[in-house]
């Protein structure tokens, strides 16, 4: 063949390549996003569809096949350099799987296309967005982290440690446009997986401990322009600003950041958030009230950001318990009566059902081992039955909580709670939830907050904590009618990489210490495993490519374990850091 000949079928070659790139990636509209259970083999957004179930209707894989799983693929990540006052970068991301081509990030929000169907593990790019790795990385509390991409037409929606929102061009992987919507200035970092609803892309922000101003926001993707922020903490005369009753602007740094990927219920456009905990941590006496809508989750009209209604899980929260957990959106009967619910599992140690409409408190039941902070809910408002309307300042159950009286107090759940942000899985076949529990209790320290002492990029915690015990896991299933916890099954250590569940009736799970495992979805045995050597600090996930069926996991651990609980989770210091991703078929 003559050179002539050659270009020309090289030529011919990539103009085929590109046309089968863009007939395999089509574009993403509302429409697809609403219905992404349709398409039963992608894996179009973060918690594959906007009800965050994490179910998928595959099931080649099942219970008497998933003997035969093996590992089908590899790929190396980069990511893993060091920055801020990280040792180095980890993995929490969900992958996204559209029509034979995967979209991952490493926790330096590096975006990678790679094929996953016929050339299995091809990389087709890859987005550097040259995240700034000493200013991020200085004011991320919880680890080099980056929870994954949206879809949107034939764009990559990708977020950045350092504030910024990032378009990316699905076919090519250059950067069509970015701009930046926060301020690691003050200490507010991204490490959300973006939320795209109606050609809007929705973003939280992290930076609780640093005191920031918690907030969600809404960007036009056509126009570039912010359609709307809605702030988690309310300045004076907005409602809720009466639950903080200071004197001196403790909201300004009332933290409530919002750094784990909403919801979205199409039927009444509404999207419905977690918000996280107050700041300072471990000193509620700063800011007296029940600090709204801290520890809550938020309601907002999707079009307008407008709050429409909250339900609090813990006021005036003294035990770094958060409230940002993802919720899940189901359709159940509960009292025999149909009811569309949200779940949600808080740190805290309970499961919440809440009417997703309305606000209206349904069934609350613990799904940890130990409880000791509070005695249970009110079954009439879901309020702790140790809360004390009367008080400002709560003190809870005894001792649990830190304070300027009590300097120390230890309590159960720990303050990474009885569930972190790992996702649940909901299988709505079985109608079964499933909760990645950490079965934990720890010890918190008190240091008396001082008004006019915040500073940015500074820590604004209100103390301290120490591990006083050995920290383990387990994986609950529960009965969304009831909130009973029907099944447990326990686990060396701690959940800290999330669920997915199938219509194989399988639940895979990954463990700290590298062990993958899929757990019968009634019994919750282990009927297969398989140990990668590294951490698994981010959820499982399911495709089809060709007609066959995939599991995949990134393997890197990362966030917050190493440096502050490793003390309670003996053998895990010896798990070298990676970023690995692993795939298995039959």
């Amino acid at each position: 063949m003559n050179q002539k000949n050659k270009n020309i079928c090289l030529l011919a070659a990539s103009i085929l390549a590109a046309s089968s790139f863009a007939a395999m990636a089509g574009d993403v509209s509302h429409k697809r996003l609403l219905n992404a259970d349709k398409e039963v083999g992608n894996w179009l957004t973060h918690h594959k569809n906007f009800e965050a179930h994490r179910f998928s209707k595959l099931k080649e894989i099942n219970t008497k096949t998933v003997k035969d799983l093996s590992l089908a693929w590899t790929f190396q990540l980069g990511g893993i350099q060091a920055g801020g006052i990280w040792p180095h970068g980890g993995l929490e991301g969900t992958p996204i799987v559209e029509d034979g081509i995967m979209y991952v990030t490493d926790g330096w929000g590096a975006v990678y296309a790679i094929t996953v169907g016929k050339d299995k593990g091809k990389l087709l790019w890859k987005m550097d967005p040259e995240t700034d790795k000493d200013w991020g990385g200085a004011v991320a509390c919880c680890g080099v982290n980056n929870r994954g991409v949206a879809l949107w037409k034939d764009k990559i929606v990708s977020h950045t440690l350092d504030g910024r929102l990032i378009v990316t061009n699905k076919k090519t992987g250059k950067i069509e446009w970015q701009k930046e919507i926060a301020d690691p200035g003050v200490a507010e970092t991204l490490t959300a997986a973006p939320l795209v609803v109606k050609d809007m892309v929705i973003t939280g922000v992290a930076g609780a401990e640093y005191g920031i101003r918690g907030w969600i926001a809404a960007t036009d993707l056509n126009t570039q322009k912010e359609v709307w922020r809605t702030h988690t903490v309310p300045k004076p005369g907005e409602k809720g600003s009466e639950t903080w009753k200071d004197d001196y602007d403790a909201w300004k740094n009332g933290g409530g950041s919002t750094w784990v990927t909403g919801s979205y219920d199409a039927e009444t456009n509404m999207i419905l958030w977690g918000v996280g905990n107050p700041g300072p941590d471990w000193d509620n006496e700063f800011r007296p009230g029940d600090n709204l809508y801290t520890n809550s989750v938020v309601a907002m009209d999707a079009d307008t950001g407008a709050i429409d209604w909250h339900f609090q899980y813990t006021p005036n929260d003294p035990y770094d318990y958060d409230g940002v957990n993802e919720n899940v959106l189901v359709d159940t009967k509960i009292n025999g009566k149909k009811r569309k619910v949200m779940l949600h599992a808080d740190r805290n140690g309970f499961a919440y059902a809440i009417d997703r409409a309305t606000g209206e408190f349904l069934w609350g039941k613990p799904f940890v081992d130990r409880m000791t902070w509070t005695e249970g809910l009110d079954p009439k408002t879901g309020q702790p039955l140790a809360y004390d309307e009367n008080e400002d300042v709560q003190r809870y159950a005894g001792k649990t909580s830190a304070s300027r009286s009590n300097k120390e107090g230890a309590a159960c759940p720990g303050n990474m709670g009885g569930k972190n942000w790992p996702p649940t899985t909901y299988n709505p076949q079985a109608q079964l939830w499933y909760i990645p529990v950490i079965e934990s209790c720890n010890t918190m320290i008190n240091e008396e907050t001082k008004p006019g002492t915040w500073k940015a990029r500074e820590w604004w915690t209100g103390g301290g904590l120490k591990q006083h015990e050995q920290i383990t896991g387990s994986v609950a299933a529960v009965d969304p009618k009831t909130g009973k916890v029907v099944a447990k099954h326990h686990t060396l250590y701690p959940q800290l990489g999330g669920l997915v569940s199938t219509a194989g009736n399988l639940v895979f799970v990954g463990n700290p210490n590298g062990r993958l495992s899929a757990l019968d979805g009634k019994s919750l045995d282990e009927l297969w495993s398989f140990e990668t050597g590294s951490g698994l600090n981010a959820p499982p996930m399911t495709f089809s490519a060709n007609g066959k069926q995939y599991v995949a996991i990134m393997a890197g651990l990362g966030g917050a374990w190493p440096k502050w609980f490793v003390d309670g989770t003996k053998g895990l210091e010896k798990i070298e850091p990676s970023s690995t991703l692993y795939v298995f078929s039959l």
